[in-house]
């Protein structure tokens, strides 16, 4: 399958939604909503979501789409975009740059391309499960293979234990040689271009994840969930540099 036209659409995405979302970052005056969940939104999570759909539907209008705030359309439909134009708001709304735009494309229910998109760094990751690029130019995971060598990431500490075993996590940490939370969708672009070695979230939506797949396999990592099973659809993951390290922090996990 020639991915070519999708991921020339899909840079035009990035580069629309970034465009949009770039003068409201860092502004005092924006307005922070809150959500069912809990979690808050703002004026640059929706405009940028429905700038995107709106682009989807008129050049591929069969196409369905996941978002997080606006929903999903035609979810089983052959080809569907996934969309989260703001992965950490909270970041976002306190003047934090390690936030992104993630939008992924699926074929048959699985993603086929990724990007990441940092509009304020001028950082656009793609790729496409076989190859992985920073601002075109070709990126890999580092060949990190102990986990005592390792720098480790994850988005809010206090998440595995309320979302997996805790203890399992703290035992884990406490091998890694450096532990951040660079996180969000920020820690997987800083894993997928050499600069990290384990990416850890607990939870997670369709729209936190499916752009991931195809970025980290590209540029050579692993991704599972949280317990080693497939990536995608999942509601946790575990993102690793190599192999062996991945197999060592799935086992550290365990309860």
């Amino acid at each position: 399958m020639d991915l070519t036209p999708y991921r020339t659409f899909l840079v035009e995405l990035a580069e629309k939604s970034g465009d949009f979302v770039r003068p409201l970052f860092g502004r005092r005056d924006l307005a922070v909503d809150t959500k069912a969940d809990a979690s808050p939104v703002t004026r640059a999570d929706r405009g940028a979501e429905e700038l995107m759909r709106t682009a989807i539907a008129r050049r591929f209008p069969t196409h369905g789409v996941i978002g997080e705030e606006f929903g999903s359309e035609r979810p089983d439909a052959e080809f569907v975009w996934v969309l989260d134009p703001v992965d950490g708001t909270k970041a976002f709304i306190t003047g934090v740059p390690l936030w992104g735009t993630l939008i992924a494309l699926l074929h048959r229910g699985q993603p086929v391309l990724g990007c990441i998109h940092q509009p304020i760094l001028r950082q656009l990751m793609l790729g496409d499960g076989t190859t992985t690029t920073l601002n075109g130019d070709a990126v890999r995971c580092r060949a990190t293979t102990q986990l005592e060598d390792a720098t480790l990431l994850t988005s809010d500490p206090f998440n595995p234990a309320k979302y997996q075993d805790g203890a399992a996590y703290d035992r884990l940490i406490r091998r890694a040689k450096l532990v951040r939370t660079w996180g969000d969708c920020y820690c997987y672009l800083l894993l997928a271009s050499g600069w990290s070695d384990v990416c850890l979230d607990p939870i997670m939506n369709p729209w936190d994840i499916a752009a991931l797949v195809p970025v980290i396999r590209g540029a050579g990592g692993v991704i599972t969930d949280w317990h080693g099973g497939p990536a995608y659809p999942a509601e946790s993951t575990i993102a690793a540099a190599t192999p062996a390290l991945h197999a060592q922090v799935v086992a550290a996990l365990k309860p």
